[in-house]
């Protein structure tokens, strides 16, 4: 079992510490006169927990080496003990809004501070074990997430990568479709292969063509040379075709003949091609409406969609956001002149309760932008270009609150079992004819998604 070592800084000056309480509470206290004792006791006993007291040179001149002190220690979880004259001192506040999980004004109430360091040693085990777990799926996959939500993902995306089949990824965009392609290739049996991805909807209709399938010299008014186009670049390797719903009607036929004979003619050529590639594709889109209404083609789809992913939106992950941020502040620290420690409690606040439409995307590029703005060692909820405070959503109904669970509980029913609504009903416990109606009562379609009003 880990000995739960408290690391107790300047805390003879003015105030002993209730050494009795905390051994009987079964911590072992580490006591350090100063930010040097504390940075030796650190490094040699790696504490999860700090305690500091704030006395009166800690809030004068001391002030900077005590931050130094509590950014070098971003793994630990501190709380404070404060002279109650000293809690109005506007350096104090700042202090504890930025630094610490808990705070206690003298004279202390042992119980209290008990469990206040109860409380930070289970906080920092938490976040120790999110970042072994970011870490070791990060490397799994090469994106980071530490939900059961996307654990589910990895474990699926692990299943497409040991086939061949045709895959299409379907989510938000921002959600990382293209990550969870590489993921695939990476992991498959084409992973010394090249990865050649095209955004069909970046690309006007009149140059995709020979984009995909390039095209011979002289073949139109600038064809200066040969030009080997995307599909047979891929060869041996993977294509990774995003937005694929945006692939102009005329083009489809030519694709999906190629899918069909593995061959390819390049624009003003006559000599088939044969092409090794496995396709992926991607779209935020729903194919199967554009089917129904004739702006994509039926058999092309379902040559597409033989295994199908989906990436769930960031907002169905929270989980998420804190490992997620923690990783691309790392990434792009090198672009800022300040030594940035992380992020304030307010700027976490404001992550975790804004809604990102944007999905991870927006993420990145907050953070990015929060690194290159921040003139402090904490990024603000300012420095992300939020408010002070955190989103504010108006107060639902209860019948609002049920009404949305149900109808969440029902979307990720289907969406688990691969749109059976006799499994569905199965899994929610209720019969089919309960189901239909609540699908209808929600105004949901048979992949549990919102229909479309007319």
């Amino acid at each position: 079992m880990e000995r739960r070592a408290v690391l107790c800084l300047r805390i003879a000056e003015g105030y002993k510490i209730p050494r009795q309480a905390i051994e009987g509470a079964g911590w072992y206290p580490y006591p350090a006169l100063s930010t040097d004792d504390a940075l030796r006791i650190i490094e040699a006993e790696n504490p999860r927990v700090g305690l500091v007291f704030f006395d009166r040179y800690y809030l004068n001149g001391g002030s900077k080496e005590l931050e130094f002190l509590l950014q070098q220690s971003a793994t630990m979880e501190w709380v404070g003990l404060i002279e109650p004259e000293n809690l109005s001192l506007n350096k104090t506040r700042q202090l504890i809004a930025h630094y610490l999980s808990d705070y206690h004004t003298l004279p202390i109430d042992d119980e209290r501070l008990m469990n206040s360091l109860g409380h930070a040693y289970g906080m920092a085990r938490i976040r120790h074990t999110l970042d072994e777990r970011t870490d070791r799926y990060d490397s799994g996959c090469h994106m980071v997430a530490v939900s059961p939500l996307m654990h589910k993902v990895f474990n699926k995306i692990d299943r497409i990568a040991s086939v061949d089949a045709s895959v299409m990824i379907s989510g938000e965009s921002g959600t990382g479709k293209e990550l969870a392609a590489r993921a695939i290739h990476e992991k498959s049996t084409r992973a010394d292969g090249p990865f050649v991805a095209l955004n069909c909807g970046s690309i006007h209709a009149s140059l995709i063509q020979t984009e995909l399938f390039g095209h011979e010299k002289g073949s139109f008014s600038g064809a200066h040379k040969r030009s080997i186009g995307r599909i047979e670049s891929a060869h041996g390797g993977t294509l990774f075709l995003d937005e694929i719903g945006d692939l102009p009607l005329e083009l489809q036929v030519n694709f999906l003949r190629f899918l069909q004979e593995r061959t390819i003619n390049r624009v003003g050529g006559n000599e088939p091609i044969p092409v090794d590639v496995r396709v992926i594709t991607a779209t935020h889109r729903d194919l199967q409406q554009a089917v129904e209404q004739q702006s994509f083609r039926d058999d092309l789809y379902y040559r597409l969609h033989v295994l199908a992913l989906r990436l769930p939106s960031l907002r169905d992950r929270p989980e998420d956001i804190q490992p997620l941020a923690r990783y691309f502040l790392t990434k792009f620290q090198g672009e800022s002149r300040q030594r940035i420690r992380g992020f304030s409690r307010s700027a976490m606040r404001s992550l975790q309760s804004y809604s990102w439409p944007g999905n991870v995307r927006e993420l990145i590029n907050r953070v990015e932008r929060a690194v290159v703005m921040c003139e402090g060692s904490l990024i603000k909820p300012e420095d992300l270009e939020f408010s002070q405070e955190p989103e504010n959503r108006p107060v639902q109904s209860l019948a609002d609150s049920r009404a949305e669970a149900d109808r969440a509980a029902i979307s990720q029913a289907l969406r688990s079992c691969g749109n059976n609504i006799t499994e569905a009903a199965r899994q929610l416990e209720v019969s089919r004819v309960t189901l239909y109606r609540l699908m209808d009562k929600f105004g949901m379609d048979l992949k549990g998604d919102q229909k479309n009003p007319d």
